[in-house]
């Protein structure tokens, strides 16, 4: 493994292998976390490669905070390109009310017994407003208050849209193992 300091350094200096690395070390998973936000790989590679320019053009002013934050930074700024993407698309962060009329609640347990794959098709496939709201959320981790303010929304919005979401994906698991049991 390479060490976080000395790659950023010398990608800020542009030692073309060491930005080869970056890219190398980072890129699927980057990939794949922009795809659960906009919902297209194609869509998702091309903000990948709007995001490296980014981070390519500005790693000068990269802080290192302790191993990990090289990876927090450039993290976050694919969340922000994936979210600059979905706004231009004009693609709600709010879903009216009645689309997410199911109370189902599941059990950890429940979700445990589902596929990786299923589950992640199952998060692709809800409205655009609930997987934002959610992966931000439940996977990436921020407070409803940070996505407020990174979707323009309130953060009663942010947290009523997430429930909606969670209610959402229980009637599909519900659903699947009612199916698939």
């Amino acid at each position: 493994m390479f060490d976080e300091r000395q790659l950023s350094e010398r990608c800020a200096r542009g030692e073309k292998p060491a930005c080869r690395e970056l890219y190398d070390s980072y890129a699927g998973r980057l990939l794949a976390l922009s795809t659960r936000y906009v919902g297209s790989v194609d869509s998702a590679e091309d903000i990948l490669q709007d995001s490296f320019i980014k981070v390519f053009s500005s790693i000068g002013n990269f802080r290192y905070q302790g191993e990990g934050s090289l990876y927090a930074w450039i993290r976050r700024i694919v969340i922000n390109r994936s979210l600059d993407w979905l706004r231009i698309q004009k693609k709600n962060v709010t879903v009216p009310i009645e689309e997410a009329r199911t109370s189902s609640e599941i059990e950890e347990k429940d979700v445990g017994i589902i596929p990786e794959d299923v589950l992640a098709r199952m998060v692709e496939e809800l409205p655009d407003g609930y997987r934002t709201v959610f992966n931000l959320f439940a996977i990436d981790g921020f407070s409803h208050k940070e996505i407020g303010k990174m979707l323009g929304i309130k953060e009663k919005t942010s947290s009523s849209q997430y429930f909606r979401a969670r209610a959402l994906l229980a009637g599909k698991i519900k659903e699947y193992i009612r199916k698939n049991g």
